[in-house]
């Protein structure tokens, strides 16, 4: 595929072009090979995608748009980073991923061009025209679950020119605020809209229902958890916006109003930060967010008031449309006739046109007629309308017409109807019964209660999947619970609804797993009984059992925050009835694992694995002993006490093998061989990792999730580093690789970004720094976007070892300076000493070697504390070379740390190192004119490692032995 589309040209003459201010979503932008379809924002070459990180492409629409104009450095990152103060080494890295990407440079290919104090320039013809084909989504995994949009009305009345309306500004305008009171059909109308497009935003449009919510910091989460996406930190807004900035979705938020601040903020962050995130809102008030378009939604039109009104007249009109329609699904004859016509354009007046109002009134038809519906309009209710009219605000008309429905409610009817207000969202009709039942209303008679109501408008109804759920509209539950609360049953059946999803939990009958949809549907009743228990009117020992029952659960729907607080509070209560018990047990786990995620590597974490590991071996319960351990070797390892860790993965296989669980076993052998790995036992290492690799293979594959953590990715990148170190230099680039795309596939936050920071370094090691660098920009941004802050203090880190291999000394030394200081506050060390020790590096390069001989003995000084470390090789050949190149330095001491370097390379069978430090040790022997000893140090070394690729290191050993001779 070449450029030779019929299109428009884009020329740098054009003022519109210029400013990019024609470019259009739907535009397709073709130059050489390449295709860029700004809707999907997806790059392809020919009819592959390009994989390119969303900084990156918006410098590369930013160039597009202005083709063969020069834009200063200064104004692109102006525009790709609005509002954030950034350095121009980050321009400079997503240039180089640009680049790369477009194999600029190779055969005579050229695209982007750097004019030398001015700026960049895109060098290539490009052509526009609008899109011809329909490109998926760029959209995650973890967006890819079955969504939920209410039904679509199977004849919406009166409400088509709303719906034409709203498709229209939603596609240029991408905030939109569906305004009424209560009733009127917002929610029907957003629901319309939504399955208008879910075609064009092919299949991203999310249903989230605020009105299950009553706590505003919820509001972030709720829309996450609809999306799929993990909560990782306490402030879950940042964990949105990171996981919208680069999809094109629709959000249909309903039921704005009485969380109206934080939705408006939610609303003007995610305008500000996710450019391509359309959002649609229900509200009986405006958000008054900047950017918001308003869509007032009035009441139905309603006839005038005339005696002679004819049937025919009348039916022109929605409000009698919409009422004859529920009127007939009432059992009432078709046909309006013209005696009747004046009497519901009467009633429609009289409801003000309310659609909701005007469907409980017509659902009463049937049994009554339109006469006698009416009397009672007339008769019972006058009083209300009249005042209504006159002085009420439109929304009590459906406060009246709400009493007004109840009071026409069976006994057992009214029972049922108020006792249901207490679940929040979604129940089943036997969560129902457990719930609302005594000895009067037995299951049946709850039954029939909840199917008369669901007729009579009061319960709405949903199908997941196999199953019906039903529910409150959020107007008549808030009615209902008043109810409720004049019947003094509040409390008890609040007891009653805490008991009955306290034992569904412990039971595991609905909640299967992380991925099965009823979870969702029932979480908001989860939190109610957890907040109940927890209240002041509620139960010490329920609140105990229901927050450990429900603990395990938020923690994998990735609620971490929320799984923290409450299981620190049921801790609090745990007293002389639950101490020492499973239930503190589950509690203890489930704080260590949600902190070590939120609040980072501290003490506290440590001391509640510590009394859950106590309370699992006291009760022997084998299952949560290996959880723990694999739990305390992850913290041991995060902290830099690697041995610590060995410790606890020897401790862990017997508890697995007498579980005698395949994937304990499998589990087993992968922490072996990482925490072998990270004392430095390399060929223990391989051997754990690929013997874990063989069972899992037999077992089929089994998913290694414990503690958070996904076992498999662990195993896999520290198999390619003990590879690499080996002399596998192959080998590991593969399993890197490797590594690297599984976690991408399973698309889990954490595991990507810990197959890339371990996984990158692998490419920079065997020379391909341009690799390396997209591998670390992508790190970056996923720990970015899942405010994952350790892991992206380890990507600058990352980011400076390679400006280092670069020779951008300066720029290294200040990237490692930043990435430091917040891994010693996070606590996390488990590369502390790498850094550490790329940061002496530099500081030797610089020339600062006082400050580089300091560094390295710090670096030296940390893993003293805990034993053996995989670098230990790597530290004494660095405070080798400052001690050599220092102005007096001692060069015979120098000479017996390489050799001690050596002596520690060799027993931790990392070749790699050992050819490093006989390198330095060469080359001081060689300035020293040693020439013979220079060469029997290196020669052995390297002949057991020159068949595999040549790496930097092989080319130096190699290009020092040329010199020798």
């Amino acid at each position: 595929m070449r450029n030779d589309h019929p299109g428009t040209k884009i020329e740098p003459s054009d003022d519109h072009v210029r400013r990019g201010d024609d470019l259009r979503t739907d535009d397709v932008l073709w130059f050489g090979p390449f295709s860029l379809f700004l809707a999907a924002r997806q790059l392809k070459r020919d009819d592959e995608s390009v994989p390119v990180g969303g900084r990156a492409l918006d410098v590369l629409i930013t160039l597009l748009a202005r083709a063969g104009e020069i834009i200063s450095n200064k104004e692109l990152v102006a525009r790709v980073w609005p509002n954030v103060i950034i350095e121009e080494a980050n321009l400079r890295v997503h240039i180089a991923a640009l680049r790369k990407a477009l194999d600029d440079g190779i055969g005579g290919a050229r695209y982007i061009s750097n004019v030398a104090g001015r700026g960049y320039c895109f060098v290539a013809s490009v052509t526009r025209t609008e899109a011809t084909q329909r490109l998926p989504t760029l959209a995650s995994a973890a967006l890819g679950r079955i969504q939920r949009l209410p039904g679509l009305p199977t004849r919406m009345v009166g409400r088509e020119e709303s719906v034409r309306t709203l498709l229209g500004k939603l596609m240029t305008c991408r905030l939109v605020t569906i305004v009424g009171p209560g009733g009127v059909g917002k929610t029907t109308v957003a629901a319309a809209v939504a399955h208008a497009l879910v075609e064009s935003f092919q299949g991203a449009v999310f249903f989230v229902d605020l009105g299950a919510l009553a706590d505003p910091y919820l509001v972030p989460t709720a829309v996450a958890t609809a999306l799929g996406l993990m909560m990782t930190l306490q402030d879950p807004l940042l964990t949105l916006i990171g996981g919208l900035r680069d999809k094109r979705i629709l959000l249909v938020l309903d039921n704005c109003e009485h969380l109206i601040d934080a939705t408006a903020q939610l609303g003007e962050r995610i305008l500000n930060e996710a450019p391509q995130t359309h959002i649609l809102a229900t509200s009986r008030e405006a958000l008054r967010a900047e950017g918001e378009h308003i869509h007032l939604l009035y009441s139905l039109d309603t006839p005038p008031d005339h005696p002679d009104l004819r049937a025919s007249e009348a039916l022109k009109f929605p409000a009698v449309q919409l009422f004859m329609q529920r009127a007939v699904a009432s059992g009432h004859r078709p046909e309006l006739s013209d005696s009747d016509a004046p009497v519901v354009a009467n009633i429609c007046r009289r409801l003000d046109g309310i659609a909701l109002a005007i469907e409980l009134a017509a659902s009463r038809v049937g049994s009554l007629g339109i006469g006698g519906t009416a009397e009672l309009l007339d008769n019972r209710f006058r009083g209300v309308w009249n005042a209504r009219r006159t002085a009420l605000p439109r929304h009590q008309t459906l406060q009246s017409m709400l009493d007004w429905s109840y009071n026409l409610l069976t006994e057992p009817e009214k029972r049922v109807f108020c006792r249901l207000s207490i679940f929040v969202g979604e129940f089943t009709i036997a969560a129902a019964c457990d719930v609302v039942g005594d000895d009067e209303l037995d299951d049946e008679s709850i039954t029939e209660s909840v199917t008369a109501l669901v007729a009579k408008s009061l319960v709405s109804t949903t199908q997941v999947g196999r199953s019906i759920y039903h529910r409150l509209l959020d107007t008549t539950r808030a009615y209902a619970l008043l109810k409720l609360a004049d019947r003094r049953e509040t409390d008890r059946l609040a007891q009653r609804h805490a008991a009955t999803f306290r034992r569904y939990l412990g039971h595991g009958n609905i909640f299967q797993s992380a991925n099965d949809e009823h979870l969702v549907a029932q979480i908001g009743n989860i939190r109610a009984a957890i907040d109940w228990a927890l209240s002041a009117e509620g139960d010490r020992v329920m609140a105990v059992e229901v927050v450990a029952c429900a603990a395990p659960l938020l923690n994998r729907l990735s609620l971490l925050n929320e799984c923290r607080v409450y299981s620190e509070r049921a801790l609090v209560l745990v007293d002389e009835t639950f101490r020492g018990t499973q239930w503190e047990m589950i509690l203890q786990k489930e704080v260590a694992l949600s902190s070590m995620f939120t609040k980072g590597n501290s003490s506290r974490v440590r001391s509640a694995i510590a009394r859950g590991l106590e309370l699992a071996e006291h009760w022997d319960d084998r299952p949560h002993q290996f959880e723990l351990l694999a739990g305390l070797n992850i913290f041991l390892t995060r902290i830099g006490d690697f041995q610590g860790a060995l410790d606890v993965a020897l401790r862990a296989m017997p508890i697995a093998q007498a579980d005698k669980t395949p994937i304990s076993l499998v589990t087993a052998e992968w922490m072996l061989g990482v925490s072998h790995h990270l004392v430095g036992n390399q060929e223990a290492a391989q051997h754990h990792c690929e013997s874990g690799m063989v069972q899992a293979a037999a077992l089929g594959g089994p998913a290694s999730r414990f503690f958070g953590y996904d076992h498999r990715v662990r195993a896999l990148v520290a198999l390619a580093r003990a590879l690499w170190l080996q002399g596998n230099s192959r080998q590991a680039l593969k399993t890197a690789q490797q590594a690297i795309d599984e976690a991408a596939d399973k698309d889990e936050p954490v595991s990507v970004c810990i197959s890339l920071i371990y996984g990158s370094p692998v490419f920079r090691w065997m020379g391909d720094l341009d690799r390396s660098e997209y591998l670390v920009d992508r790190l970056v941004e996923n720990a970015e976007r899942y405010s994952l802050a350790p892991y992206q203090a380890v990507g600058i880190a990352l980011k400076g070892e390679l400006a280092l291999a670069r020779g951008e000394t300066e720029e290294g030394l200040r990237l490692l300076r930043e990435a430091l200081e917040v891994l010693y506050a996070e606590q996390h060390n488990v590369l502390l000493t790498v850094f550490t020790a790329s940061l002496a590096e530099g500081l030797l390069k610089a020339g600062q070697f006082e400050e580089a001989l300091l560094t390295i003995n710090g670096a030296m000084s940390r893993p003293a504390g805990f034993g053996s470390t995989f670098d230990m090789a790597e530290l004494l050949r660095l405070k080798a070379e400052v001690l050599a190149k220092m102005p007096q330095g001692d060069r015979d001491a120098a000479a017996k740390l390489l050799k001690e370097a050596m002596r520690s390379a060799h027993e931790q069978f990392a070749l790699v190192y050992e050819l490093r430090s006989a390198t330095s040790l060469a080359r001081l022997f060689f300035d020293d004119g040693q020439r013979d000893d220079a060469r029997g140090v290196l020669k052995p070394i390297y002949d057991r490692l020159k068949e595999d690729i040549e790496t930097p290191d092989l080319k130096s050993a190699s290009d020092l032995l040329a010199t020798l001779g």
